[in-house]
């Protein structure tokens, strides 16, 4: 990010609202013991008085003379604080845990989960817990354990997003009315981190955890407040500063965990690198300064991270309009609160300072990737000079421009074959579709026989998300009547999201999206020659290399719309299963960007056979989507099967 930059969107930022009962822990699965990744608490203090304030007070006004009071009261506090403790020694927060807590009787305790024979479990609440006052930091967890909690973190992901849809859906298909004829404007985002909470799926939720969350990445992107509570990146539904309150640290002292920076606050200033980011309090509901903010709260938490050295994560709220939400929030890494003190802001009232550095040898910021891929898209020779080979290799045949990126080697083989857009099937394969189409004006809807086509439920949201992965989609085809914006039209209306096919040092040639593509999002459609089993016999005689569909892996994948650990009546949908897809498809001439998709054993691309066009169950549409939130400039990853029986080679044209 240059220095110049600026977050331009404004989102409140109020003062914390008080620890409550609501919260309550998440236990960790049988199979790991969180205790053996967590550094042992160990904590003792010092008798040694604190530093003097890092910025002098101006006297010249009433407002800097209070805050010398203010700020004398609070450095008395502190020390007071500091000698009740004769045995204590604060270390440096590289060096292991933080602040252990007293053994809390009610941490450990299995809950007690809803059953399906409950007969209200929509009403009955469980007992509340309250947040653990353990305060930890999780190192050396090896790559295995970092597997292991990636892997919990995305499948809790994928059920917040799967309810968030279905609520959704609910919401719209109830007709919910209210004043004026409106339907009411529901937040199915709040109402499934409810239900998440209700059910004890929120993570990390009987540690404090003191830096890098496991699981969670530099980079990742979040499209609701929420969802950063329920991973456990930031605990606090509004407040901007997350922390431990003083009242459950060992040593009385609040400790902030991470940070949320979004502009809500005029004397912001963000540099990327470096924050100068304002504390809490002080704003009316416009969001506007109207009186000194106090050393309390968030802003003591704050003063006493950069006491202690201890970091704070930062997430940082972009304005960014999409189908999904208005904005997004992207996790960037961990800073150091370096510097504090106190000024008048722009509207004449005293306010708390913090200077945050981003601590080095991080991965790049999430927020520096996405300003640069908005960059790419508006003029992408003003980013990147030298590099591009073509700015559109399918040559106007796609929707969107596909650019060729290569600024390692002069390899340009992405322009020697010839682009397809979608799959070239023999007409004799066709067969076209018994009965006739729907007779929907503005879009299918529940009844349609398009619905009972699909077996009885839609497979797209209203957003054109994918629901649930399913043996098979039928979409709307040319008999039927309903417009082109219909919900059961989606992968037919092509390629929407701006690629780049690149050159990469470890998997070769490689795809990229510029935009942010939402989990259940389409991407594109892989495409190449259909041939028939004989076909394919015939051609891999000459040692030519085909894709096989049918080795798709979507076992990862199998899980995704299941709402049976939220709510304990859903019945997970059983669909018939479908013939054999016994093709493969010729990509050594004829090719579109999805052949340069990499393979991975660990995809964020997943594969849903479609048909729209033709009813030969046989050879569908092989559709690409989006297996899990992607960040722009993020590599795409297919799990192209197991490797051929005969050659021992993966199937593969990349």
């Amino acid at each position: 990010m240059g220095s110049s930059s600026h977050i331009p969107t404004l989102i409140p930022k109020p003062e914390p609202v008080a620890e409550s009962n609501e919260n309550f822990p998440f236990h960790f699965p049988n199979s790991t013991n969180p205790q053996t990744l967590i550094s042992p608490p160990s904590f003792n203090f010092q008798n040694t008085p604190p530093p003097p304030p890092s910025s002098s007070v101006v006297e010249t006004s009433n407002l800097f003379s209070d805050y010398s009071a203010v700020a004398d009261s609070f450095l008395s506090a502190f020390a007071e604080r500091l000698n009740r403790h004769d045995d204590v020694t604060v270390l440096n927060s590289i060096t292991g845990a933080i602040v252990p807590a007293e053994s809390n009787p009610n941490q450990g305790v299995d809950p007690v989960p809803y059953s399906a024979n409950d007969p209200s479990p929509s009403t009955r609440r469980p007992k509340q817990q309250p947040r653990s006052s353990e305060l930890v930091r999780i190192t050396d967890i090896g790559p295995e354990g970092e597997r292991h909690f990636r892997e919990h973190v995305r499948k809790t992901r994928m059920i917040y997003d799967s309810l968030r849809m279905y609520l959704m859906m609910e919401q719209v298909q109830s007709q919910d009315y209210g004043s004026g004829g409106r339907i009411k404007r529901g937040r199915p985002d709040s109402k499934a981190a409810s239900m998440m909470k209700d059910r004890y799926l929120w993570l990390n939720r009987d540690k404090r955890i003191v830096g890098s969350i496991p699981g969670v990445n530099i980079g990742d992107i979040f499209f609701f407040r929420l969802e950063l509570c329920v991973v456990g990146l930031h605990g606090q539904t509004q407040a901007g500063i997350d922390f431990l309150t003083g009242a459950l640290s060992s040593n009385g002292e609040p400790i902030a965990t991470s940070v949320i920076v979004s502009g809500g606050y005029e004397d912001d200033d963000d540099k990327g690198d470096e924050i100068i980011y304002t504390g809490h309090g002080g704003q009316d509901k416009l969001g506007r300064q109207v009186e000194n903010q106090k050393m309390d709260g968030g802003n003591y938490a704050m003063e006493c991270s950069m006491r202690y050295d201890i970091e704070v994560r930062v997430i940082r709220g972009l304005k960014y309009e999409n189908s999904v939400s208005a904005k997004v929030y992207v996790y960037d890494g961990l800073y150091k609160i370096v510097d504090s003190w106190f000024e008048l802001g722009k509207s004449g009232f005293g306010v708390f300072k913090f200077k945050l550095q981003r601590i080095e040898g991080q991965s790049e910021m999430g927020s520096s990737v996405m300003k640069r891929a908005l960059a790419l898209k508006r003029n992408p020779l003003s980013v990147r000079p030298r590099g591009y080979i073509s700015f559109d290799i399918s040559k106007g045949k796609d929707k969107v421009p596909i650019y060729l990126f290569n600024d390692i080697d002069s390899d340009q083989e992405p322009l020697y074959y010839d682009y397809l857009v979608s799959t070239s099937f023999s007409p004799s394969l066709f067969i076209p579709r018994s009965g006739s189409g729907c007779n929907c004006v503005n879009g299918c809807s529940s009844g349609c026989p398009c619905e009972a086509r699909n077996y009885g439920e839609f497979a797209y949201d209203y957003n054109g998300k994918l629901i649930r992965q399913r043996p098979l989609i039928h979409e709307c085809g040319l008999a039927c009547r309903c417009p082109p914006h219909c919900r059961n039209r989606v992968t037919q209306k092509g390629l929407r999201n701006r690629l780049e096919v690149f050159r990469s040092m470890e998997t070769g040639w490689g795809v990229r999206s510029l935009d942010i593509l939402h989990a259940g999002a389409f991407i594109c459609e892989y495409a190449g020659v259909a041939l028939t089993r004989e076909l394919a016999n015939i051609v891999t005689m000459n040692g030519d290399t085909l894709v096989y569909p049918a080795r798709f892996s979507s076992a990862r994948w199998e899980g995704w719309g299941d709402l049976s650990q939220v709510l304990p009546y859903f019945e997970r949908s059983s669909y018939p299963q479908i013939p054999p897809v016994d093709f493969s498809m010729d990509v050594t001439k004829m090719r579109n960007v999805a052949c340069y998709i990499s393979h991975s054993t660990d995809p964020n691309v997943m594969v849903q056979f479609v048909l729209h066009d033709h009813n030969n169950l046989n050879f569908p549409r092989v559709m690409l989507f989006a297996a899990e939130n992607i960040p722009p400039m993020t590599e795409l990853s297919l799990d192209y099967g197991v490797a051929d029986d005969w050659t021992a080679k993966l199937a593969i044209c990349n």
